[in-house]
């Protein structure tokens, strides 16, 4: 008798057709000083706080961190919380999370998803207080709880609406071409006759 997995559809699948579905997610919360991570398990159903990535002000965006923490562990797909404003329109830091998105996306060939991410450090704050913690001193805490809010939200997503999500690679930034040197005929000076 082999064991069975539900999934969303209530469809069971085997256990060993479970690593078929979704995979282990990595969140990431990307904010002005800090990178909340949340990872979820192998069948993409729980979602646990990692820690965060402290980013160094007017540095670029921690991407070779944030690969390196995907493959450290097994994270078969990104979700980047997408900083819209409380009407849902971008923000400044809108295009900035797009473009990790799509970087993410392009250095690891992984599926990388952009979500809403409102009122995800709010979440976590509440949640935190509601546990009888405290914040203070704990920011990195509450950014990785904000990611594991974030991935929360987007595990429940339908397929079809994380597809809808999904992220296109950032195309490979390429060197501009130099001229060629131009034929040795072509560097002499031309005079007209006449």
């Amino acid at each position: 008798h082999q064991s069975r997995v539900l999934r969303r559809d209530d469809a069971g699948v085997s256990a060993d057709d479970a690593s078929n579905l979704r995979g282990r997610l990595l969140a990431v919360d990307y904010g002005d000083r800090r990178v909340g991570l949340a990872l979820s398990d192998p069948l993409g159903m729980i979602a646990t706080p990692l820690d965060a990535v402290v980013r160094r002000p007017g540095k670029r965006p921690p991407l070779a961190e944030l690969v390196r923490r995907a493959e450290a562990t097994g994270a078969r797909g990104f979700v980047v919380g997408l900083p819209l404003d409380g009407a849902g329109e971008d923000t400044p830091r809108t295009l900035e999370a797009r473009e990790v998105a799509a970087q993410l996306a392009r250095r690891t060939g992984l599926p990388t998803y952009l979500v809403d991410e409102r009122y995800t450090t709010a979440a976590a704050l509440r949640a935190i207080r509601e546990m009888g913690g405290t914040t203070r001193g704990r920011k990195g805490d509450v950014d990785a709880m904000a990611a594991a809010v974030l991935l929360r939200h987007a595990l429940a997503l339908s397929d079809a609406a994380l597809d809808a999500a999904s992220v296109q690679p950032a195309p490979a930034t390429t060197p501009e071409p130099t001229p060629a040197t131009p034929p040795s005929d072509a560097r002499r000076e031309h005079h007209p006759t006449g």
